[in-house]
This record gives structure tokens, C-alpha cells and sequence, in this order.
């Protein structure tokens, strides 16, 4: 369920109560770690974490093995699988926390697991696959009474910092209206829109069952396709533009405007989609209750992907004003504010603003482990700003149609057919079991 009072008395459940290291003392009261995904964002998340001087890392997954050679310099000792249950298993409570770093089919499947055997989790966005999933993760995670934490690690920059506490602050009075875009296109990055007729077998070190998990079956493609580049492109396995991005660039507006409910409807527009790939430019209008911080008891956002721009109608912002690739304005009372994607904002009309200073991202969620207190992004925020994020994706199925959201009771109410999209068929032997 997600309403403010029960967002609420989640988050101060969590805040107030989560221990610290779950298996209490160990060596040097260093915090043991496991990494599951090595490269890429993954070796970015690992490396990251690695300089904080109470982490250990003593496992590491990857199910293809070519991609752990940079982890295995960082620990030669750890041990290094293909199967992350090998590690969970094996090391059992020697591990006290993990990171996840895969794609986003994974993301409910591995994070699930390791919180019911009592792991604190750092997960990239979007934090699952699809809206019934969030919704686990964020129940799990209140119930495991784990340390959590979204991967938007723009979260804690002193861009997104300094734009959060100038809106709150009021200094562009109550918001109006918000626009949101990413330069990024739905299907831009493996450039396929149907499946490769001439699939390719895999290279040795990948195990390519296990890559696939939880998603319905189907050969591997090439490097490009798939793994592990050009899988976000594709439904059974991300998101899109809106998926990639849509949990960093939204993050500002929700935590700026204390949105934590959901939308109460959204529809989609964009250049056409089968049923494969995600389309090449998307806008999704969204419609949420208002808050303190808007100027009246409903609040319109509208995200933009593709290259495609919003008008700057009714803002502040001067008619020959260039607006950056990615990121967000606001549209205030007294005044609108541009916050480019990880770039200092503009202010119309000029206003002079105090800077606040960043957080390391990564650390913080370690602090959080070390004593006990959660951090404001951990699953029972993410979990609600993913489900946000994921429902744009719905509407794109049903383009041109509003659709009606009860986040009580997770319905659409306007359309029967949309709710199969809320939860997907899992592979046999990769159920996912509610919580």
C-alpha cells in the first residue's frame, strides 16, 4: 500500500529500528561484502565501496567471468562464482551485505533472496523490473529490518543537494508544474527492434541460463544485443530510457516536493513499439496528489525521453533560453528553476543560492549499516519512486489512453487487460514468492 501515512510509518520503522551488523562482531568490525555484478556499474558500485575503511569484500558474482578480472585484483582471496546463491550459501553468514549490479530482471529475484537470509542491500535503479516487484522489495525490506539503498547515487550529489533544499526552502514559492527529460532513446543502445534471426552462440565464460533468469527463455544475440550492452532496449530484460533514467532525474523532483504517493493516473505518447523493444522517444504525463510544497492538490509531471524537449511555457525561464539534454524545471510561483541531469541549476529570475555540500553515496549507505540508521533513499523510498517510473512504461503499452492507478490495492482501474503488465510470468524454477 502506498499513502502518505503508511509511507510514512514504514520509513520510521525503518529508520528508527535497523540494526547494525547483522551477524554483530567480526574481524576488525569490518563490514563482510559480496558483489554480484562486476563490471560496469557494477565495478563502479564495488569500487566505490571498496574505499570505505571498514569494508571487506569476500565474494564477488558474475555470471559471465570474463567481467570479474578487476575484482579479483581488489581481493585475490574472495571468492569468485557464477551463481550468486553459491555465494549466499556457501559463506552464509559470513556475509553481511551485498551489492546488486545487474540487469534489472534480476534485481527482485537476487535482492529478495539475500534480504530473507538477513543481508543489508545496496540495488541499482530502477530498484525491479516491474511494479509488483518494488512493491516486494519495499515490504521485504521493512520485514528483513535490513539497511537498503537505491543506486541513484545523484541522490547525494551537491547539484541534486543544493536544488532540493533551495525548492524546499520556498524560494520559488509553491510549485506549479514539473517537466522532466533524458536525451537517452528507448532503444538506443543495442539499435535492434526484433530478435537477431541468426543467433550466435555464447562465449565460454558466460553462463547464459543464468543471465536470463527470471525472463522467458530465448538464445543469446552478440555482445551488442544483449549482454552486456543492449539490454535495456529490451522488455523482457529493462526499461528503457524511462527505466535508465527515470529514477535519477526524478529523484530531485520527488524528494524536493515530497512526493511519496503515487500518481493517481498517467498516459503515454511516443513514436511506436512492438513487443520486443521500447520506443525511440516517449512522453508520459503524470498526475499526482498534491503536497506542501505544490500550489494546489494536484501536481502534473510530465517525463520526456528521446531527445524530446518540453515547452517553456509559463515558466520563468527567457523564450531564448537553451534547455540542457537532460533534466528537470520547475515550474514555481515566484520564480522556476532548470536542474540540468548532474549539473548545477539555474535559477529565473537570478537569484543568488548557497551550495550544499555532497555525500559520498556509497559510504553512507555503509555508515548506515555501521549505526543502524537507514538511509533516505533505501527501498521504502525506492520502491515507490520505481513503481512511478514503471507505470510510464504501462501507459506506453496503451498509448493515448489515461489510465486510472489505486496504489492501495495495485490496480488500474480503468483497464483490466493493463494489470497483467504489474507482475510478469517467471520462468520455471525462478518463482518469486510475495512476501
Amino acid at each position: 500500500m502506498w499513502n502518505r501515512r503508511k509511507f510514512m510509518k514504514v520509513t520510521s520503522a525503518i529508520t528508527c529500528s535497523a540494526p547494525a551488523i547483522v551477524r554483530g562482531q567480526n574481524l576488525n568490525s569490518r563490514i563482510q561484502l559480496a558483489g554480484i555484478g562486476c563490471e560496469g556499474k557494477g565495478w563502479s558500485d564495488i569500487n566505490e565501496m571498496a574505499s570505505h575503511p571498514s569494508a571487506h569484500f569476500i565474494g564477488f558474482c558474475d555470471v559471465d567471468l570474463s567481467r570479474t578480472e578487476k575484482v579479483r585484483k581488489l581481493n585475490p582471496e574472495a571468492s569468485v562464482v557464477q551463481d550468486y546463491r553459491d555465494l549466499l550459501g556457501d559463506l552464509g553468514d559470513k556475509i553481511d551485505a551485498v551489492t546488486v549490479s545487474t540487469p534489472d530482471h534480476m534485481h527482485a529475484f537476487i535482492g529478495l533472496d539475500a534480504m530473507r537470509r538477513g543481508k543489508h542491500v545496496y540495488c541499482q535503479k530502477p530498484l525491479t523490473h516491474n511494479v509488483w516487484e518494488a512493491r516486494q522489495m519495499a515490504l521485504q525490506a521493512k520485514k528483513s529490518n535490513v539497511i537498503t539503498r537505491l543506486g541513484n547515487q545523484i541522490h547525494s550529489h551537491e547539484f541534486y543537494r543544493t536544488a532540493v533544499n533551495f525548492i524546499r526552502d520556498g524560494s520559488i514559492g509553491k510549485v506549479k508544474r514539473v517537466h522532466s527529460w533524458c536525451a537517452a532513446t528507448g532503444h538506443g543502445k543495442s539499435f535492434h527492434i526484433d530478435r537477431p534471426k541468426n543467433p550466435v552462440a555464447e562465449p565460454k565464460s558466460l553462463d547464459w541460463d543464468r543471465w536470463v533468469g527470471v525472463a522467458p527463455h530465448r538464445p543469446y544475440g552478440d555482445w551488442k544485443v544483449y549482454h552486456p550492452w543492449g539490454w535495456r532496449d529490451w522488455q523482457d530484460f529493462g526499461n528503457g530510457a524511462l527505466g535508465d533514467f527515470g529514477c535519477h532525474i526524478l529523484d530531485p523532483v520527488f524528494t524536493a516536493l515530497g512526493i511519496d504517493r503515487a500518481p493517481t493516473q498517467f498516459s503515454a505518447d511516443h513514436t511506436g513499439m512492438n513487443d520486443e523493444v521500447w520506443a525511440a522517444q516517449n512522453t508520459v504525463n503524470y498526475v499526482f496528489p498534491g503536497t506542501e510544497m505544490t500550489e494546489s492538490d494536484q501536481l502534473e509531471i510530465t517525463w520526456y525521453d528521446g531527445g524530446r524537449l518540453p515547452s517553456i511555457s509559463g515558466s520563468h525561464v527567457p523564450a531564448d533560453t537553451a534547455l540542457p539534454r537532460s533534466g528537470s524545471l520547475f515550474i514555481g510561483e515566484k520564480g522556476s528553476v532548470v536542474l540540468p541531469h548532474v549539473g548545477k541549476m539555474r535559477v529565473y529570475p537570478e537569484v543568488d543560492f548557497q551550495m550544499v555540500p555532497g555525500e559520498n553515496h556509497y559510504h553512507g549507505w555503509l555508515d548506515g549499516i555501521l549505526n543502524g540508521t537507514q538511509p533516505s533513499d533505501g527501498f521504502a523510498y525506492g520502491g515507490p519512486l520505481t513503481e512511478a517510473v514503471l507505470l510510464g512504461n504501462i501507459a506506453a503499452r496503451y498509448r493515448g489512453e489515461t489510465l486510472q492507478w489505486d496504489a492501495d490495492s495495485m490496480k488500474i482501474t480503468s483497464h483490466a487487460d493493463a494489470n497483467r503488465w504489474l507482475r510478469r510470468e517467471y520462468r520455471e524454477g525462478w518463482d518469486i514468492t510475495s512476501v
